[in-house]
C-alpha cells in the first residue's frame, strides 16, 4: 500500500470514528448493569458491539448492502476527493456472537484509474489489519460504556 493510501484511509476512519453515533443499550431495571454488556443481548444474530463499531467505522463510505443477521457489511466504491485516481471497497464480516478478535474479518479491494479504466491494485495486509483493530477497539469501548452506564 502506498503511504498516501494509508493516510487517506486512516484519516477517513478517524473522521468516521469521531462522528460516531452513540445509542444507549436497553435493559430492564431488574437486570444488573453487567448483563447489559453481554454480547448476546441483541436482536441480531451476531455481536452487537462489533456490528455497531463496524457500521460507525465505515460510515464515511457508501453502503451497498448490510445484513445484521448474517453479519455482513458491503460498501460501494469510495473515492477520496484528495485522490480521485484511486478507489476502495470493503467487506466486513462478523463471524460470531462473542466479542473476540477472531470474530471479525475485513477484506478490501482497491483500484487505480489508468488510461480511463479502473485497474485492480493490491491492498497491503496492514490495511485490513488496521481496520480490524479500529473496529475491535471501538467495539470494546462500546461494551465498556454499556457496563459503566
Amino acid at each position: 500500500m502506498v503511504l498516501s493510501e494509508h493516510k487517506r484511509l486512516t484519516g477517513g476512519l478517524l473522521l468516521a470514528l469521531s462522528c460516531s453515533l452513540l445509542a444507549a443499550c436497553g435493559g430492564g431495571k431488574d437486570r444488573p448493569k453487567a448483563d447489559l454488556a453481554e454480547s448476546r443481548v441483541t436482536n441480531i444474530g451476531i455481536n452487537g458491539y462489533l456490528w455497531r463499531a463496524s457500521l460507525e467505522t465505515v460510515a464515511f463510505m457508501p453502503l451497498l448492502q448490510t445484513d445484521s443477521n448474517g453479519g455482513v457489511i458491503l460498501t460501494d466504491w469510495y473515492i477520496n476527493p484528495a485522490a480521485a485516481n484511486e478507489r476502495m471497497k470493503l467487506t466486513v464480516t462478523i463471524l460470531d456472537q462473542d466479542l473476540r478478535a477472531d470474530a471479525l474479518r475485513v477484506a478490501a479491494s482497491r483500484q487505480t484509474l489508468q488510461g480511463g479504466q479502473w485497474i485492480d491494485a493490491p491492498v497491503q495486509a496492514a490495511t485490513t489489519q488496521k481496520l480490524e483493530e479500529i473496529i475491535l477497539t471501538r467495539a470494546r469501548d462500546l461494551r465498556r460504556r454499556a457496563i459503566n452506564g
